[in-house]
């Protein structure tokens, strides 16, 4: 089936990622287009096997300049911004085809899975994340020069957003090395736009987030209290991530009496697992352990997580790190069970097996 849809992929110096990209692009039968923004090795090459189109664009540090051009090259007016280092997983074709029809002006969202994180025993954090990447280009176009978002031509425009059912995975944080090189890179950017256009609560987030990537909580902290803020809406997907990025800045820092103070926005912000988890781990931190295993307990109730495990068995194993603290040995091991494979549970599960027997 050919969808009236093009895939449109900037690129530079993605020779890694580029063939696995498009390959899974394929699968949905669309226009692929790939603008190479400057690249030295064999990108274009590659890219020249699988896509419909090959153009070349000089880059000019802005996202949204090569994402729009990109866009400009399409047969379809309906695009889908894809990165390279994002891979096609799962996707249903006749359920899109149904969305797209029913809802004509639209933004779509893909969902995003990515190593966010990696400890030192090897164990991998996910999230999972809704991103906004299909449009028509007639009504939509990228706007900012780093971590880009779309925007509507015109400011009357009404629109809807679907959530599309695409599947990706991106692999573009799977080492400590390579998020760090990469935040040290759109941190540049961002400080640029931010010199230039003035700050934002956005810019500030971004900012934090390369800040937290490259270790510095304590930055991250600083540019996350600036955003805050604002007069913010809590609905927004950023704001909300915001929120909590700044509790674990504080937690990160050392400040984690500062981070009670997150208890007066609760009301706003508890509507997904994440929150209750972070602030059970806030109490955890201040020795409050009656109503941090009350919040790991909410958390586990929640259906809808951003990060994997904060609705199971991430809740079960700190629950079970309090009652061990508390020398309630038996519900602790009957928690870290519930953890499943959690690698932290299964060790501490091991440990109190040992020294039972």
């Amino acid at each position: 089936m050919n969808l009236p849809i093009t895939a449109c992929i900037i690129a530079k110096n993605e020779e890694k990622n580029i063939v696995r990209c498009l390959k899974a692009l394929r699968q949905l039968g669309c226009e692929i287009v790939v603008t190479d923004t400057g690249s030295d090795d064999d990108t274009a090459k590659l890219a020249s096997d699988y896509a419909d189109r090959l153009e070349f664009f000089k880059w000019v540090n802005d996202f949204s300049a090569a994402k729009n051009y990109s866009a400009s090259l399409a047969s379809n007016d309906l695009i889908l911004s894809v990165d390279c280092d994002e891979f096609l997983e799962k996707f249903d074709i006749e359920k899109m085809i149904g969305l797209i029809k029913r809802h004509p002006i639209c933004l779509g969202t893909c969902s995003l899975r990515s190593i966010f994180s990696s400890s030192s025993n090897g164990e991998k954090d996910f999230i999972n994340e809704r991103v906004t990447r299909f449009y028509d280009r007639r009504y939509f176009s990228f706007e900012g020069s780093i971590h880009e978002t779309l925007r509507p031509l015109s400011p009357s425009l009404i629109y809807s957003y679907i959530d599309l059912p695409l599947f990706f995975y991106h692999s573009g944080y799977e080492s400590d090395s390579l998020r760090k090189e990469k935040a040290e890179k759109y941190l540049n950017l961002l400080l640029r736009e931010r010199s230039e256009k003035g700050v934002s609560a956005y810019n500030c987030y971004q900012i934090a987030k390369c800040y937290r990537a490259m270790k510095d909580s304590f930055s991250a902290v600083k540019y996350l209290a600036e955003g805050l803020s604002f007069d913010l809406d809590p609905s927004l997907v950023f704001v909300q991530e915001m929120v909590e990025d700044y509790g674990y800045a504080l937690l990160d820092s050392g400040k984690a009496d500062e981070a009670l103070g997150l208890q007066s926005v609760y009301d706003s912000f508890a509507t997904r697992s994440d929150f209750p988890f972070l602030m059970g781990l806030i109490y955890m931190n201040n020795g409050l352990f009656e109503p941090a295993l009350s919040e790991f307990e909410k958390a586990t109730h929640f259906p809808n997580a951003s990060v994997e495990g904060t609705n199971s068995y991430k809740a079960f194993y700190n629950m079970g790190v309090i009652h061990e603290v508390l020398g309630n040995v038996t519900t602790a091991a009957s928690y870290y069970e519930k953890s499943g494979k959690y690698l932290p549970a299964m060790e501490r599960l091991k440990k109190i097996r040992h020294n039972i027997i």
